[in-house]
């Protein structure tokens, strides 16, 4: 039962409740949160850190603490001692701003918690060196900005707590948009599904509802594609490096900075008698020797983090099905890469026009899906060489569909079969590319004379199925200029890719010129690809 004094006012025994039944909560479901974990480093460990910090901030809170102020202070206390790991440091900055708006206070509101929560958003970025964005920094910032506006229609803290874990959920949606390993990996930030868990349980305590069942785990809407890092292998990490100082006027600051020089993902935070530190660098003894200089250390954990990312893609090959027939597609731009996903694409490979992946990079993609047979799009004409080399490289029996454009690539792939004979999909996949025309917009680099057309600098020019065909002094008239030619009164289908940085005006004029001149429906896509403003799929 919830304690409270005066209407809607809470002491600090309804806190402990909450953080109590948070921890509960997170605990039904760190396992599942390890798993998630691919940031900064895939070392699986995210949902664990969260939990034993939490168990830390609980230990510091005794059971005759009633103030409000007072309970979130042990509590915070509780949480820098025992943070472990970048989730468990952050988690532990961000009580602490929590404690530093509650303080002094018997009981709290709504509203004192509302303004706790910015304060402790404004903590949590204080401690890194370098954060970023799509974490569970960012959903802490959400949820407190989504408090700050809910606030003042909030009864009581059931009602905004409501509020803040729907923020919460939106925003670890999200951060695969904002951070492409995450995107890449088909999953949503650990981190930040580890403090929705925490906000979860807080409110099932102010629901007075059971522990019962698990927290559910975010799924993304993006399928799995192939995750860059799991080419690298090799890529070495080194040793994920924590600590604890204890002494006298110790500035986080002024450490924070001089460690920097010493690794990566550098946190320090505390105050000036206790310092929790972490980072990740190739000379712990560096960073130990340093340290022993500001007091004395306790709780030090030295991981070697080359070991964790093995175990990790392990775990991760292991978790993804197999499929009879696996399909690799070689994309450009961030929108055609999201097009190719829907579609089913199994695995990407980041390439194209002016920057031709090499056929190891591609061997890697195939030896990476879990299939035997795999069929290959090399989506590019100067690519389809190096596609080819790659069969007797490997094992697997790899089927390579030249196909010389991003359109001739999509449409193949809607022709894809998995349950039909091999021989069968590749000659319907084949015959399909033969139904497409590709139509390139772009601007002349330099002016030049190819295939009989004079270009001049900065003009628009028209490729089609690679060649070159019509320039003008804009897009929309070089368009007009060969409509006749592309036969698109003819036309059912046409697919309008927008390039990255496309004009809107622009693509306003060549989307309404399509749909006037076509016979069919014309569609708007973003592809994000580089040097072509447009790409235009013309189908009959």
């Amino acid at each position: 039962m919830l304690t409270t004094i005066g209407k809607n006012a809470y002491d600090g025994s309804v806190l402990r409740g909450m953080f109590t039944a948070a921890t509960l909560w997170l605990e039904k479901s760190c396992h599942q949160i390890d798993a998630l974990n691919v940031f900064p480093v895939p070392d699986g460990d995210t949902g664990t850190n969260m939990l034993l910090t939490m168990r830390s901030t609980l230990d510091e809170v005794r059971g005759d603490e009633v103030p409000a102020g007072v309970v979130a202070g042990a509590m915070a206390h509780g949480a820098l001692m025992g943070a472990r790991g970048n989730s468990g440091v952050i988690l532990s900055q961000f009580l602490r701003g929590l404690a530093q708006g509650l303080d002094g206070k018997e009981r709290f509101n709504p509203a004192d918690f509302s303004a706790a929560l910015e304060q402790a958003a404004t903590m949590s970025y204080r401690g890194l060196s370098r954060p970023v964005e799509g974490t569970i920094l960012t959903v802490i910032r959400d949820t407190a900005d989504a408090a700050r506006q809910a606030v003042a229609t909030a009864g009581d803290l059931a009602s905004l707590f409501k509020v803040l874990t729907a923020a919460a959920a939106q925003s670890v949606a999200r951060t695969p948009t904002l951070l492409p390993v995450l995107r890449q990996a088909g999953v949503v930030d650990a981190g930040g599904q580890g403090f929705l868990v925490i906000l979860e349980g807080a409110l099932r305590f102010l629901r007075g509802q059971e522990m019962e069942g698990e927290p559910d785990i975010i799924s993304p809407s993006l399928p799995l594609v192939l995750i860059e890092y799991e080419m690298e292998e090799e890529e070495a990490y080194g040793y994920c490096t924590e600590f604890l100082v204890r002494g006298e006027y110790l500035d986080p600051d002024s450490v924070r900075r001089r460690l920097d020089k010493k690794g990566v993902s550098v946190m320090v935070v505390g105050d000036e008698g206790a310092i929790k530190v972490h980072l990740h660098t190739f000379d712990p003894g560096g960073a130990l020797r340093y340290a022993l200089k500001l007091g004395t250390l306790h709780d030090i954990q030295i991981n070697n983090m080359d070991d964790q990312h093995r175990e990790f893609l392990e775990i991760r090959r292991a978790a993804v099905p197999t499929v009879p027939v696996a399909t690799v597609a070689v994309t450009w731009g961030e929108g055609m890469a999201q097009v190719f996903q829907s579609l089913g694409a199994t695995g990407i490979v980041p390439g194209g026009s002016t920057m031709n992946p090499s056929t190891r990079e591609m061997l890697r993609a195939v030896e990476a899906v879990p299939s035997q047979v795999v069929i290959l799009l090399p989506n590019n004409g100067n690519v389809v060489p190096a596609a080819q080399q790659v069969d007797s490289l490997t094992g697997k029996r790899v089927v390579v569909i030249p196909t010389r454009t991003l359109p001739q690539g999509v449409t193949a792939l809607l022709a894809f079969n998995a349950e039909s004979p091999l021989e069968e999909t590749v000659a319907a996949m084949e015959a399909a590319t033969r139904d497409v025309t590709t139509l390139e917009l772009t601007h002349a680099v330099r002016s030049t004379t190819m295939q009989g057309l004079k270009v001049r600098k900065g003009q628009g020019i028209a490729i089609v199925d690679g060649e070159m065909m019509a320039a003008g002094d804009s897009l929309t008239r070089v368009i007009s200029s060969i409509s006749s030619r592309l036969g698109l009164g003819e036309r059912e289908v046409v697919t309008l890719y927008t390039g990255d940085g496309a004009d809107p005006a622009e693509t306003e004029a060549i989307a309404g010129l399509l749909r006037s001149s076509c016979a069919g429906q014309v569609e708007v896509v973003y592809g994000g690809q580089p040097h072509y403003n447009y790409i235009v799929s013309l189908e009959e």
